[in-house]
């Protein structure tokens, strides 16, 4: 590709040749587009009642309004559905509702919508509800949105998973772009959902004194730790809403979080990826997901510095846990594993966590590019898992598949979450393997880095940052260009860090350059020179700016072809 891609003379000007291939390889070409690209606004920002049922949602809310009802806002325990739940307790109290918010403890009350959760949740509210809202969950809760009718509670939904066998609940709405048969906006998370009905109930009835951009965010971290598409409307959103993040207009809570976590600001993707979603989900990981939840809500600085100490510890306890099970986990591999026959993964123990075994699969799905299930069992031999896809896999279409050797299932695509008894778990991974070994090819299982473009160190200087910025936010959909340097020398002994981290000091020419390279400290490196492939990264210490460089693979250094 030659340096020729027309931007448009300005943006010519101003971009170096590198960013402006970057941009061309993702289909940015042309003016216009590379400026709703570069610059997104929300003004852009389409009208949300193009969303199927959404009217009806609206109706039915400002009714409750209006009348004084008690409504009831249920969520997930995970950072989408808490952030949902933040969201939409803050517009519907603009309005003046009376509103008491419910986030199900995994272990006690389950996954989502269940009998158990539905009666705790009704048993806190002050007086019985006449709506529940259920957020980021209620998709596949058709029994459970009857048993609610059953109590004369009406039900509105606002979530972005799959629908299931059993056909749409009975609730007076359900917003869900997955739902519509033609949709632009599927890629929304459950907070994503919920701005658009703030925008929607703000557009009907516009409240002067509650600034929705002031929120964005909650709507960013949630889109960000749910890993769905950041794209259009999501990318404009995360832009937007990373900026919020630790601002003293932003949300309190968020800002407390920023400050344990000593958060570089203006926050990125990445940053808010590794440090405050871990920290969030901790909470619920750890069986405490309501002191994540009083965390968004709070508004006393003092108890929100207080809140973000107690999920640190949750997060250092998980950590322990995660790396735990990691450890085991990788000892049952060598034992029973053998990846040019397995196409899958699956692990089962009495002695995991249930919070904490989705991360080890996401580690062990990177590690080997398999599809893998991890799966924590108690004391009665029931098992509940979670599972992390690669391309081509769909959880939600094995789960389907395997119906006959699991309890329940469901989720996304790449991520999903299943139950099983113990004895099943044998026939659960034959079926699961012979799943992906009907729709795969070797080589699709084999892991492959796709490379965006060949750099030396010369070219990797703290100036590129700003103009690479204006790609931001990354993540899925709209990947962190991935960067490729050849013939480099090792300066010094790799340095193990915890958390089975290495720090690596390279060398290409007269160029040196420090790099981390996370998750490799059990990984036989192979003599230099090498040829490694990489991520880059701003990073700030002690005022200043620098260029920071993330290994993603290393090879021995090959001649150029």
């Amino acid at each position: 590709m030659n340096g020729s891609v027309d931007f448009g003379d300005e943006l010519n000007g101003q971009l170096p040749l590198l960013i402006r291939k970057l941009m061309a390889q993702r289909g940015i070409v042309g003016r216009e587009k590379a400026e709703r690209y570069l610059h997104p606004r929300l003004s852009d920002l389409g009208d949300p009642f193009v969303m199927a049922e959404m009217p009806a949602a609206v109706d039915r809310i400002f009714q409750a309004i209006d009348n004084d009802e008690s409504i009831c806002i249920y969520g997930d325990y995970d950072v989408d559905g808490i952030s949902s739940v933040t969201l939409l307790h803050d517009i519907l109290t603009a309005y003046n509702a009376e509103v008491t918010c419910f986030i199900p403890v995994r272990t006690q009350e389950g996954y989502g919508l269940s009998e158990d959760g539905i009666n705790h949740a009704l048993a806190k509210c002050p007086r019985k509800p006449q709506l529940l809202i259920a957020v980021d969950c209620g998709t596949s809760s058709v029994a459970e949105v009857d048993y609610l009718n059953s109590l004369g509670v009406d039900v509105i939904i606002l979530d972005h998973h799959e629908g299931g066998t059993g056909g749409r609940p009975r609730a007076v709405a359900v917003v869900n772009a997955k739902l519509e048969e033609q949709s632009e906006l599927t890629y929304l998370c459950s907070a994503g959902v919920v701005f658009k009905l703030a925008h929607a109930l703000l557009k009907r009835r516009w409240l002067e004194e509650f600034a929705l951009r002031d929120h964005l965010d909650i709507v960013a971290v949630a889109t960000v730790a749910d890993i769905v598409p950041l794209v259009h409307e999501n990318r404009m959103l995360t832009r937007h809403g990373l900026r919020m993040v630790g601002h003293q207009q932003g949300n309190v809570g968020l800002r407390a979080l920023a400050g344990v976590t000593k958060l570089r600001l203006p926050a990125s993707a990445s940053h808010v990826s590794f440090r405050i979603g871990p920290r969030l989900n901790a909470a619920g990981r750890m069986d405490s997901p309501r002191d994540a939840l009083e965390l968004l809500l709070t508004d006393d600085s003092e108890h929100a510095s207080k809140l973000a100490a107690v999920l640190e510890h949750f997060n250092k306890a998980r950590q322990n846990e995660e790396e735990k099970i990691r450890r085991e986990a990788m000892d049952m591999l060598k034992a029973n594993f053998d990846p040019a026959r397995d196409r899958v993964i699956v692990l089962g123990s009495r002695n995991w966590h249930p919070g904490v075994v989705g991360i080890v699969a996401s580690v062990l799905m990177r590690r080997y590019h398999k599809p893998a299930f991890i799966i924590s069992i108690d004391e009665q031999g029931n098992g509940k898992g979670s599972g992390r896809s690669i391309p081509g896999i769909s959880l939600v279409e094995a789960i389907h598949a395997c119906s006959g050797t699991i309890i329940a299932g469901g989720g996304h695509d790449m991520a999903a979450g299943l139950e099983l008894r113990e004895e099943m778990l044998d026939a659960f991974r034959r079926e699961f393997d012979d799943f992906v070994r009907r729709r795969t090819s070797p080589e699709q299982l084999s892991p492959m880095l796709n490379i965006d473009a060949e750099v030396s160190f010369s070219e990797l200087s703290v100036g590129l940052l700003d103009s690479y910025a204006l790609l931001e936010p990354f993540g899925n959909g709209n990947p962190q260009p991935v960067f490729m340097s050849r013939n480099v020398m090792l300066n010094d002994a790799p340095r193990h860090l915890p958390g089975n981290h290495l720090r690596l000091c390279l060398r290409q020419g007269p160029y040196e350059q420090d790099a981390m390279y996370f998750n490799a400290g059990d990984i036989r490196l192979p003599d230099p020179p090498w040829d490694i492939a990489f991520t880059v990264d701003r990073n700030v210490w002690k005022g200043r700016v620098y260029l920071s460089m993330l290994i993603q693979d290393i090879r021995p250094a090959q001649a150029a072809e």
